[in-house]
């Protein structure tokens, strides 16, 4: 493999121009990530805290306890207790087979920034990534992305999901789970390793109950060897940890929806939109009920807490009594799940995608009004992945790869196409039809005069021959595109591989396909690469 950096735009104009240090975006946050020294200045703010590492780790080693692991697991689990720790900790909603290329690549950028700030700062620094099982949005985990040709095919699980459930909730059926990954294996093809791959995820099916279940058991496979911690957002001994937590947001409630209007109002005003969607009494905590997860809201009026749905209605005494008997009941929302990180974990540095970056940016004051200052936010690496036939096809079609990654090719298909039409055809075929209707309107004029009954007959006869017309213009157009058939398909398969849809490699495909095709041990390859957080675009080389 092969490493090479460019220069791509994020998606988000905000984390875009974040990642550029453009345009005073770092007043936006408490610490500027350009600056020499900062991971170092952090540490030292970091050390004036004080963080229950013992418990923090205990909860982590217990929830871990089921999966795959290595001595690297323990041994940083051991870097946890120590009170010289900090982590560099990120985070991503548990999606079937690991969901989009993103989540891989953000877990890289957790551990490869970990491993760089250990050896820079030479004090323990631990990789931590938090599965959101507090999540309740199941439409946005339950599909991948498979080749179907040339386009990307759709695979939803069946298990349908009427209620608000937290993805930590979601239990499937081991039956349906092997039969839909067959499903997607299907519509891979069988490849150098599929008789590997489809084992490993028949035991992690068996070892999982829940969807988050699942998603763990992969990861930490997957990246065991590299003393990653992994925590499920809504594991119930987590929570005993964040009770103190949830008691000190009931009663900043207010404040906290308060700062992060302001912030919004500011950022509107400098062009930005609104990265988070917050209504003006929003208490940003949700409670799980028979309904489902429900966010709730403080209705200032009567001084109560109620949810959406109207099935809540709480005093603040009686919502901390039921905090106090029922912590696992609560979860945090966009807003609040970052103050809970900062309260939990030492972090030396949070690592954040394009959309992250953007809603981090309105928290600031929050963070201030809860007497915490934001950790340095870490653009994740964002990551193409090359393949040999790829690369040939760009060259053949002498296509630029910062172009092709920034915008697709589809215009250079067009121009392609419109290269190959057959331009003489068409000048015969438009001048033939206009002879043909100046001809049949003399016709048309006569045997209105003789018998006007057949001038329909007529019309009918002349739309018979333009659309023969048409055929024939169709049919040649076909035989010419059918010639260069090959060509054509090189365009779609730079297009299908590298910017899918118009968005991304790294929103839409999936690692499996990368497995199934070159081996679990793909994944060392990719996470042992020497890469720079310097916010270029990497493009990976297979």
């Amino acid at each position: 493999m092969e490493l090479q950096s460019t220069v791509v735009p994020a998606t988000n104009r905000f984390a875009s121009l974040y990642i550029e240090n453009r345009e005073n975006i770092q007043e936006f946050f408490h610490y500027d990530i350009t600056k020499n020294g900062i991971f170092r200045q952090r540490y030292r703010d970091v050390l004036e805290r004080h963080f229950d590492r013992a418990s923090l780790a205990a909860c982590i080693e217990k929830y871990m306890s089921r999966f795959p692991k290595s001595d690297a697991t323990g041994l940083a689990l051991e870097k946890l207790r120590d009170q010289r720790s900090v982590v560099v900790i990120g985070g991503q909603q548990a999606g079937l087979l690991t969901g989009p290329l993103y989540t891989i690549h953000k877990i890289i950028s957790i551990i490869k920034l970990a491993e760089q700030q250990e050896k820079e700062l030479g004090i323990p620094v631990v990789p931590v990534f938090w599965a959101a099982g507090e999540d309740h949005d199941y439409q946005e985990i339950n599909h991948l992305y498979v080749r179907e040709k040339q386009t990307l095919k759709k695979i939803t699980y069946p298990q349908q999901m009427t209620s608000k459930k937290m993805a930590s909730h979601i239990e499937f059926d081991k039956g349906v789970m092997k039969s839909w990954i067959r499903q997607v294996f299907s519509m891979m093809g069988e490849k150098p390793h599929t008789n590997e791959i489809l084992p490993f995820l028949d035991e992690a099916v068996h070892h999982s109950d829940t969807v988050v279940d699942f998603f763990t058991y992969i990861i930490l496979s997957l990246f065991k060897d590299y003393g990653l911690l992994v925590i499920d957002s809504a594991d119930p001994s987590l929570r005993k940890l964040e009770k103190p937590y949830f008691s000190k947001l009931i009663e900043r409630n207010q404040a906290i929806t308060e700062a992060v209007l302001s912030r919004q109002t500011i950022m509107e005003q400098k062009g930005f939109e609104k990265a988070i969607d917050m209504d003006e009494n929003a208490a940003n905590l949700f409670m799980n009920t028979d309904v489902g997860r429900e966010l709730l809201l403080y209705d200032p009026a009567d001084q109560v807490f109620i949810s959406k749905g109207g099935s809540i209605v709480m005093t603040e005494e009686q919502l901390r009594q039921h905090l106090h008997d029922h912590p696992e009941s609560f979860s945090n929302n966009v807003v609040t799940r970052p103050l809970m990180q900062e309260w939990l974990f030492p972090t030396l540095a949070f690592i954040a995608g394009p959309g992250e970056i953007a809603y981090w940016g309105e928290l600031q004051t929050a963070f201030e009004t809860v007497g915490m200052e934001m950790p340095p936010i870490v653009p994740r690496l964002h990551v193409t992945l090359l393949n040999r036939a790829v690369e040939k096809d760009l060259e053949d079609l002498e296509l630029s790869l910062e172009k092709v990654l920034q915008h697709g090719c589809k215009e250079e298909r067009e121009q392609f196409l419109k290269h190959i039409q057959d331009k003489q055809l068409a000048v015969l075929v438009q001048q033939t039809k206009e002879s043909l209707q100046e001809h049949y309107q003399k016709i048309r004029t006569h045997i209105y005069e003789v018998d006007r009954g057949h001038t329909r007959l007529a019309d009918t006869n002349l739309a018979f021959h333009l659309q023969q017309l048409d055929f024939l213009q169709r049919k040649v157009e076909e035989s010419v595109i059918k010639r260069h058939e090959a060509i054509l398909n090189k365009y779609l398969n730079v297009e299908l591989m590298l910017r899918p849809a118009g968005h991304p490699q790294e929103r839409a495909w999936n690692i499996f396909y990368f497995l199934n095709e070159y081996g679990r041990h793909f994944i060392h390859s990719l996470a042992n690469k020497p890469y720079e957080f310097d916010g270029k675009h990497k493009v990976v080389r297979i």
